[in-house]
């Protein structure tokens, strides 16, 4: 079985736009297809039974790659080294992102960061794709 990247993209960025939990997706191993479950829509398709079985994987949320505070961090690191003690900071409160975001426009940056999070996001989910023996295509 393969699995198209960019619906497995696709589904990765649902799982990862909301909280924790609130929006799911699973990807049947034998056949590709990508179930999806929103805690704040009604499903479209019912989601199989998938307690226990090991033909389902649920697709990780953003975090669970560290495609998060630690990429944010490391991007600073290597692209804005003057100011990786203050992206510290901004992430030390809520409203972190926003902040993050009003600093990469002051630097022009922006572009940068879009880049290096597509980049890092596509290489973590291939390897993800790798550690759990799912063939992708695209």
């Amino acid at each position: 079985m393969t699995v198209d990247f960019n619906e497995l993209l696709d589904a990765f960025e649902f799982v990862s736009s909301v909280g924790i939990g609130e929006n799911t997706a699973f990807l049947c191993k034998e056949t590709g297809k990508i179930y999806w479950h929103s805690d704040w829509a009604d499903d479209v398709e019912e989601i199989p039974d998938i307690e226990d079985s090991e033909e389902y994987i649920r697709i990780p949320e953003k975090k669970e790659l560290d495609l998060g505070k630690p990429l944010v961090l490391k991007f600073a690191r290597h692209h804005l080294p003057d100011d990786s003690d203050r992206v510290l900071e901004i992430f030390s409160r809520e409203g972190a992102y926003a902040r993050f975001k009003d600093l990469l426009e002051h630097r022009h940056a922006i572009d940068r960061w879009y880049a290096f999070e597509r980049k890092a996001t596509e290489d973590a989910l291939r390897a993800w794709c790798d550690d759990n023996d799912i063939e992708v295509s695209g």
